[in-house]
């Protein structure tokens, strides 16, 4: 799956060479519009985290009324959620989030953090639960919350049970860079 993974992202990078390196990630646009991908990398210089310690490139699909979701290599954005601005950053970071998982941990560490997040599976290998129940969840808007704590973040927790709030942003952050450090020898801290 990997090589494919590879030969199929290299392809959208050529294909679709508007691409990007830095603080804010590695990863490649498909389709969008100059605005809906300004919105994208915005919402990445937003957040504290560096998110060029995920292994890229990642394909960053901006589509008509698809969901957004994420698989490893891979973001779908919707445009018209992206064309609410400064809202979508949330999301967009959650999304990004998910990379890091993919990505950099592996079971111990997801095991970690299901237990310092709460939820009941990690990842959906248990069908049918509310999304707020999956630790893979639960860490992607507790990131996208602690990495960019403003009352604009769609992420921000109103209450003491929602996703993003099972742990206070400093404890998170901590607990993150040590995690990713230890896979990366880096830190995760924008400087």
């Amino acid at each position: 799956m990997l090589p494919r993974l590879a030969v199929l992202t290299a392809a959208v990078c050529l294909a679709f060479p508007a691409a990007t390196a830095g603080a804010d990630g590695s990863y490649a646009f498909d389709g969008g519009t100059k605005k809906e991908r300004e919105t994208v990398v915005a919402a990445l210089r937003a957040s504290s985290f560096d998110w060029s310690v995920v292994p890229g490139p990642i394909v960053i699909h901006i589509v008509d009324g698809e969901p957004s979701r994420s698989i490893p290599g891979e973001i779908w954005l919707d445009a018209d959620l992206l064309a609410a601005g400064e809202f979508a950053w949330g999301v967009v970071q959650h999304e990004y989030a998910h990379q890091v998982d993919y990505l950099l941990f592996d079971e111990a560490k997801r095991a970690l953090l299901l237990k310092r997040l709460g939820g009941r599976d990690w990842c959906y290998s248990q069908p049918g639960l509310a999304h707020d129940l999956y630790g893979c969840e639960r860490f992607a808007s507790t990131l996208a919350w602690s990495f960019w704590p403003s009352p604009e973040n769609s992420m921000r927790p109103t209450g003491r049970r929602d996703e993003s709030a099972a742990m206070a942003p400093a404890k998170f952050r901590a607990l993150v860079s040590r995690l990713t450090r230890q896979t990366t020898g880096r830190s995760v801290r924008k400087h």
